[in-house]
């Protein structure tokens, strides 16, 4: 009997409280109150922000070199499903195509939603999956979400960013002042301060 196979959204990514330098990503399912969240590494977060955001680096990431490699051999990412989860640890697969044979490799779900990401794939998991490691939001918790969601935000995902440090306020600088800073920054490949400013940015428009 073939699983249920049950569509996934990312809803946020944020600091994770548990581990240093690790960050929550956190899935919810399109059509339920269930969330899967996933503790993923720095780098994999990054390269998820990113291209949230839309950020474009100044050289290729990992990810964006596994989309190039895939547009050169006519490869397209078709979906992405968290498959497995043993012992707390989660496996993914990316399923491509080239039009004729389908694949399926294996991946972290950190690195394949990161992949995934770039060809627009949608993500999936399964019944049991979500059952075991779900978190079901209270009633309370889903206003809260429902609140969030409808404050006016430039994305639709969240990416919670950490408190501003001083000299992270951007509000007293012109326009020009913080393209050059953005420009700075992506060429430094400081993508947390480059979606700071390009915030400051959406503000003024």
């Amino acid at each position: 009997m073939a699983l249920k196979k049950i569509k996934l959204e990312i809803l946020g990514l944020s600091s994770s409280q548990s581990q240093t330098g690790s960050f929550a990503l956190v899935l919810g399912e399109a059509e339920g109150n269930r969330r899967l969240p996933i503790i993923i590494g720095m780098f994999e977060a990054q390269a998820i922000a990113i291209e949230i955001e839309k950020i474009v680096p100044n050289r290729p990431m990992t990810h964006d070199l596994f989309k190039s490699f895939a547009n050169s051999f006519h490869f397209h990412v078709e979906e992405i499903v968290i498959s497995d989860l043993k012992e707390g640890v989660f496996f993914a697969k990316i399923v491509c195509t080239d039009g004729l044979k389908k694949s399926e490799i294996d991946a972290r779900p950190s690195d394949a939603i990161a992949v995934g990401l770039r060809f627009d794939a949608p993500i999936f998991t399964f019944e049991n999956i979500l059952a075991e490691a779900g978190i079901v939001l209270t009633d309370e918790e889903e206003e809260e979400e429902k609140e969030e969601k409808t404050e006016k935000t430039e994305s639709k995902v969240k990416v919670k960013k950490e408190p501003t440090k001083k000299g992270d306020d951007y509000k007293s600088y012109s326009v020009e002042k913080l393209n050059e800073l953005l420009k700075s920054a992506i060429e430094k490949e400081d993508y947390e301060k480059a979606a700071k400013i390009r915030d400051e940015l959406g503000k003024r428009n």
